[in-house]
C-alpha cells in the first residue's frame, strides 16, 4: 500500500504534526506508566484499523520489554488474565472513548472504575492520550500510511 500523498511533508501537515508532538510530550511526562500509555494507544489503533499505529505501538511495547503474550492479547483484554486492574480500566476507557459513535460515550461505570485507579492528573492524561491517538489514527487512515517499517525510537 502506498500513501495517498505526503501529508506530513506539506506545510500545514508539518505544522499540525509539531503541535501533536508537543501534546504527546505532555502525555509522556505523566505518572501513568509508559506501558499503560502504549497499551491504550495500541488498543485504540486496533479499533480504528490504523496499521501504522498498531505497528508502532506494538513495536514500542516490545522494545520496552513487553511480552508477546500480553501484546497478542490486547485485542481480547477482557478475556485475558495478564492485565492488571488498572490497565484493564485504562483499556476500557480507551475503548469507550474511541467508539463514541457506537453508544452513549463513556459510561459512568467505566469512568468510576478508571477513577479508582488513577488520580485526576492521570485521568487528564488518559483522556488527552485517547483524544490524541484517535487524531493520529484518523490522519494515518485517511492518508493511507503503510504499516511495517516503523523502528522504535525513530521519531525521537
Amino acid at each position: 500500500m502506498d500513501p495517498r500523498f505526503n501529508y506530513y511533508g506539506t506545510a500545514s501537515g508539518g505544522k499540525f504534526m509539531k503541535h501533536l508532538l508537543s501534546a504527546a510530550k505532555v502525555v509522556s511526562g505523566s505518572t501513568v506508566p509508559s506501558t499503560t500509555l502504549h497499551l491504550v494507544e495500541l488498543r485504540a489503533s486496533q479499533i480504528n484499523g490504523c496499521g501504522f499505529c498498531v505497528d508502532m505501538h506494538s513495536k514500542d511495547l516490545a522494545h520496552e520489554g513487553e511480552t508477546s503474550v500480553r501484546l497478542n492479547l490486547v485485542a481480547a483484554w477482557r478475556e485475558a488474565t495478564v492485565f492488571t486492574d488498572a490497565e484493564r480500566a485504562a483499556l476500557e476507557l480507551a475503548e469507550q472513548g474511541t467508539r463514541l459513535a457506537d453508544g452513549a460515550g463513556v459510561s459512568d461505570e467505566v469512568w468510576e472504575n478508571a477513577a479508582k485507579h488513577y488520580d485526576e492528573e492521570e485521568l487528564a492524561t488518559l483522556v488527552s492520550l485517547i483524544a490524541l491517538i484517535n487524531t493520529w489514527n484518523r490522519l494515518n487512515v485517511i492518508t493511507r500510511q503503510p504499516a511495517g517499517s516503523y523502528v522504535p525510537g525513530q521519531f525521537g
